[in-house]
């Protein structure tokens, strides 16, 4: 499907789904005004939803899939962005994406620009190309993600770490005080062909995008679509260089510490003594036994031209 779209066509409905809590706050009421109109210029015609912090994605995705609307676009962050993929996997409704978060990794893995009128132009002159997305089984629940899984101190750092990041520095002694006390677990990794890893450590990190955190480039660029998750094995890392992965954004000015063990794989069990905890995509799925697969070809999104894409 294309949405090159000219003065003889029919304007395209589309569904916009702003979340005026992402990047600036402050700039949210004349941003949705801009967006809409940006839009507009292409023949789409918006049909715009505001998030809330109680909103039902799911079922707000699932009644414009209902209405026969293609094209379900997201100005947000990558949080908003993972919430509204979880509603259109295996659908045929395509995923458009205006960047407006704190770190857009998602947008930036994709190859779309942060500028509005930039990544609305590749909604109307790109391409639909199909990305996988990783599914983790934690608790006997099976919970869906875009960007990222995260087992270990990572995620249970992730709630001060991320309110801190968004101004509310009273959190930072909870960050300090979880960093301080959280000790290693005995890591069990069980890899595609029966590797197994076996190790004490701090954190395991499973991502099906080629970026994460502060633009850390963990994958190639076309792993958002190569049918396989990048495994980083933290192993032999003490909590003092985790946190200056956490501060520093390694893989932008920083290079990456050799003893970070780096698998690719289709799917991975870990289990881990005491049991550490989980979290997908910035939402804690509990402690324990987790399993973790890609599901090819489980969302169609578009994304400017490129010869590694795989277009539908």
């Amino acid at each position: 499907m294309e949405f090159e779209n000219t003065d003889k066509k029919q304007p395209i409905r589309v569904k916009l789904i702003f979340n005026p809590g992402s990047g600036e706050n402050d700039e949210s009421p004349v941003q949705i005004m801009d967006v809409i109109k940006e839009l507009q210029t292409w023949n789409f015609v918006a049909e715009p939803y505001i998030t809330a912090p109680n909103s039902d994605l799911f079922a707000v995705i699932r009644d414009a899939i209902a209405q026969e609307i293609k094209l379900i676009v997201v100005c947000g962050g990558d949080g908003t962005i993972s919430a509204v993929t979880r509603a259109m996997m295996d659908t045929d409704t395509i995923l458009g994406i205006i960047p407006t978060g704190t770190q857009n990794n998602v947008a930036l893995s994709l190859g779309i620009p942060t500028d509005i009128p930039s990544a609305i132009a590749i909604l109307g002159k790109g391409q639909p190309v199909k990305a996988d997305i990783g599914l983790v089984t934690c608790n006997d629940i099976t919970t869906p993600f875009i960007e990222l899984c995260s087992v270990g101190l990572f995620s249970t750092l992730f709630p001060s770490g991320d309110d801190i990041q968004h101004g509310n520095i009273a959190r930072i002694g909870d960050f300090l005080g979880i960093l301080t006390t959280s000790p290693p677990s005995d890591i069990h990794l069980l890899l595609d062909d029966d590797q197994e890893i076996h190790k004490f450590g701090h954190a395991a990190l499973i991502s099906n995008m080629p970026y994460i955190g502060r633009h850390y480039q963990v994958g190639e660029l076309d792993a958002y679509h190569d049918g396989l998750l990048d495994v980083l094995f933290f192993a032999d890392l003490s909590k003092l260089d985790l946190i200056g992965y956490i501060l520093s954004g390694v893989g932008t000015d920083t290079p990456e510490d050799p003893r970070i063990q780096h698998f690719r794989v289709r799917r991975v069990v870990i289990d881990t003594q005491p049991a550490m905890s989980v979290m997908a995509d910035g939402i804690s799925l509990g402690e324990g036994l987790v399993r973790i697969e890609v599901q090819q070809n489980a969302l169609t999104v578009m994304v400017g031209l490129s010869e590694s894409h795989e277009l539908v």
